[in-house]
């Protein structure tokens, strides 16, 4: 199996002097999920090399195993440094995709054009896309084969207005992640606040927030070995 991993390039959140990104967590638990089942995995982001990571995600109260781990892997880090740029990339070369999460998404890769082209590119392949937290705003533009929303009439799940006003970003975020797949005719679904929770609808998985990350992955494995 191979896999791409997709991050975000974009550092700031919004007009508050402070650094976002990705959130650890969201990118070390899949690689793990997914490397320890045998799978080859690249990471790409829009800007390619070093992704900025969100820093409140390396506080020690958000550390979890994974990203202990993920900071002490040479061979992830490398990966991390050396991610490509998502124009490089292709859909012929990889079996699913997969978003992790972080405010950073919220500002590119939900309107990035190579972003929302390659996830068209995955969804008429009939290859698995899963994102998890803040990620599923990658889906807000995206259409499917059918020329409609890809999320309309859908199952999915991502960070949501409760615990983005449990973060105090409601004021800053572009847009809050509910509410923009709710716009798009996604049946928005949700399990407790900070709980880990995951939807599957065919072949599109998404997690809520950061514990869903691990079993966001486990779930897009199974979407694979279905196959």
């Amino acid at each position: 199996m191979k896999i791409l991993l997709v991050v975000t390039s974009h550092d700031k959140l919004g007009d508050t002097g402070e650094k976002t990104g990705f959130w650890l967590e969201e990118l070390a638990a899949p690689y793990y999920v997914f490397r320890d089942a045998g799978a080859k995995i690249t990471i790409a982001s829009p800007r390619g090399g070093m992704p900025p990571v969100d820093p409140k995600s390396n506080l020690p109260d958000n550390e979890t195993e994974a990203t202990r781990r993920f900071k002490a892997d040479p061979a992830a880090q490398d990966d991390l440094a050396h991610s490509l740029r998502l124009r490089e990339v292709s859909v012929n070369d990889y079996d699913a995709i997969f978003f992790p999460g972080g405010h950073g998404p919220l500002w590119d890769l939900a309107v990035e054009s190579d972003a929302i082209a390659l996830i068209e590119a995955f969804a008429r392949a009939d290859k698995p896309i899963a994102a998890v937290c803040h990620a599923p705003a990658v889906l807000g533009d995206v259409k499917g084969t059918d020329g409609d929303f890809l999320v309309r009439g859908k199952r999915v799940t991502g960070f949501t207005n409760d615990e983005e006003e449990a973060v105090g970003l409601t004021d800053v975020v572009p847009f809050l992640l509910e509410d923009r797949l709710k716009e798009r005719g996604a049946q928005f679904q949700r399990g407790p606040v900070w709980g880990p929770f995951v939807e599957v609808d065919g072949k599109l998985v998404t997690g809520q927030n950061p514990a869903s990350s691990a079993p966001a992955a486990e779930a897009l494995l199974k979407v694979l070995k279905a196959r």
